[in-house]
């Protein structure tokens, strides 16, 4: 499907969308539990950051299969896109849990005071990536010196990121503010862009020579499809998450087997998405979602000490005014844990 890139957002963006007097609220969720005692499916509302699309399409396929009504959940999906708030619904209790685009927005959302934790990430690295032409080809970040970038502005924080743990000197290249399509390099206005590897159909118009430098390549490290939960939600709610997560591996487990069956699935639950496209960039999300840690430890995992590097790394270039983010306040690996048995391990 043809996404433009959100995988990061600015502390203004946050503050422009209520994060932080939300903060103080308190993170009730009334609708995980029924309120009567019958043995009915308890509702969970989850609050995506973009669109449906490939991202998601574990998550889309145990909703289809009833996974998460094996698990006594109803749950209820709630898309989010261009003007939609991703943390105050989660952090008011009116969705259970939510899904950032990149382990970097929960960061900034702790940092300034919103009480949210990684529980899980859906892709081992952020599907980010600079791409360039074999004419000025960038395949290291070391490549990109005398280079002219085309980056989006919510971006720039991230390359500022790669570049100071590369000790590399923004000065030594011209940076360009661009859009979300990739026509300033066809027309060789800049020497890379950046956008989403899984937006196959954006991507298709630089051609087959096109050079990917994805950001898990570049030395900073950065998880995607982040999902994440209240302090109050992981410490009190923990089973209806654990069931949650049960489900959505079950999900990804199928779609890893079935994975042409899987975009017929998403393709008739969101019909806007294009079947061929999506039958394209399948195999390129699998590869985003398992991997040699995925093989030994399941679907869904992450690394806390990649975690904490990236908190140091964004530290060292002010992201954090009101300062870092301790780790322990960031994560909790409580859900994973108790969901061990249960993640698919596929590498």
């Amino acid at each position: 499907m043809t996404r433009h890139h959100r995988g990061t957002i600015t502390r203004r963006d946050l503050l422009q969308r209520g994060a932080f007097s939300l903060a103080a609220a308190g993170a009730g969720i009334s609708l995980l539990v029924p309120r009567d005692g019958r043995a009915e499916a308890a509702k969970v509302v989850v609050k995506y950051d973009w669109l449906m699309s490939n991202g998601q399409i574990g998550d889309i396929v145990a909703l289809d299969k009833k996974f998460y009504e094996e698990q006594g959940l109803a749950v209820e999906f709630a898309p989010g896109g261009p003007n939609s708030a991703t943390v105050p619904p989660v952090v008011t209790g009116e969705a259970a849990l939510g899904q950032f685009s990149d382990s970097a927005q929960l960061l900034l959302a702790r940092a300034s005071g919103v009480p949210v934790k990684i529980i899980a990430c859906g892709f081992r690295m952020a599907p980010f990536a600079f791409y360039s032409l074999p004419k000025a080809p960038i395949r290291t970040v070391q490549d990109m010196i005398g280079k002219r970038i085309g980056i989006q502005p919510t971006a720039r924080f991230v390359l500022d990121a790669i570049l100071s743990k590369n000790k590399i000197d923004p000065a030594q290249m011209t940076i360009t503010n661009i859009g979300f399509d990739m026509m300033p390099l066809v027309a060789g206005q800049v020497d890379a862009v950046t956008g989403w590897i899984t937006n196959t159909q954006a991507l298709s118009v630089i051609g087959p020579d096109r050079i990917d430098l994805m950001m898990g390549d570049t030395g900073l490290p950065s998880y995607a499809n982040v999902y994440f939960a209240t302090d109050e939600a992981v410490a009190s709610n923990a089973d209806v998450l654990a069931r949650f997560i049960r489900a959505a591996a079950k999900g990804w487990d199928w779609t890893h087997q079935n994975p042409r069956e899987a975009v017929a699935v998403a393709v008739a639950a969101y019909p806007a998405l294009d079947k061929e496209v999506e039958l394209a960039t399948i195999d390129r999300v699998l590869s985003l979602s398992f991997d040699a840690t995925t093989a030994k430890d399941g679907w869904g995992t992450f690394d806390p000490a990649s975690v904490q590097e990236q908190i140091s790394v964004y530290d060292a270039v002010g992201q954090f005014p009101n300062g870092a983010p301790k780790l322990e306040d960031s994560i909790s690996t409580a859900i994973l844990e108790a969901t061990a048995k249960d993640r698919p391990k596929y590498g």
